[in-house]
């Protein structure tokens, strides 16, 4: 049982994408996406936990009672440079429409171990932490921003300067659950300007 936070990162408008664009060139843009979200998350402290057709989740561990604020700072750069990767993928390829992404991020207790059998390991986190961070991605959509965090990792951000005004509180209903959930949303215009006011450098991996 670990305290981790969790990003999960979707390509938006993926399966229409699939239907316009021819399969070679639609082969070499995932796999250049993906490695490129690879070495981003690496160089962020993390790891790609799962590749799930056009989404990735990432996982951070944190120490067993708290968690400094640089922490989540170094999460939300990652997820930054996620988006400005996208960006500049999109102008290499003859796309119909440019490409874009959505992005959750909770933190809290996860079981972490092995899931997969002695032949084929796979090293996972599960739980209910991990469960919302995919449905906080979702409500991206629904709230009209594009990152989505829960509350616990918002917590971390609220002694930094401007949180409370960049963040955005919203009451969603997140599938799966019972009563409703308060998440912040932040497009990614406000999360350059958030990071850029509560700069900090980074940690030496």
């Amino acid at each position: 049982r670990r305290l981790t936070s969790v990003m999960v990162v979707d390509m938006r408008n993926f399966t229409v994408l699939t239907r316009q664009l021819d399969e070679e060139i639609l082969s070499s843009l995932i796999g250049s996406w993906f490695r490129e979200a690879g070495n981003i998350i690496r160089d962020s402290g993390s790891w790609v936990d799962k590749y799930i057709g056009d989404a990735v989740m990432a996982i951070w561990f944190h120490g067993q009672q708290e968690i400094n604020q640089r922490e989540i700072v170094q999460i939300f750069r990652a997820v930054s440079l996620l988006n400005q990767m996208t960006q500049a993928l999109s102008q290499e390829y003859p796309l119909p429409f440019g490409l874009k992404i959505g992005a959750g991020v909770n933190t809290g207790y996860a079981m972490v171990g092995n899931t997969g059998s002695g032949a084929h390991p796979d090293y996972t986190a599960i739980g209910d932490t991990v469960n919302a961070a995919f449905r906080l991605e979702s409500s991206t959509k629904e709230i009209g921003v594009d990152m989505a965090i829960g509350e616990t990792t918002y917590e971390y951000l609220t002694p930094m300067e401007k949180s409370q005004e960049i963040f955005q509180k919203n009451t969603v209903n997140l599938k799966g659950y019972d009563e409703p959930t308060l998440t912040y949303g932040v497009t990614f215009p406000e999360l350059e300007t958030f990071l850029a006011i509560n700069q900090m450098p980074k940690p030496i991996l």
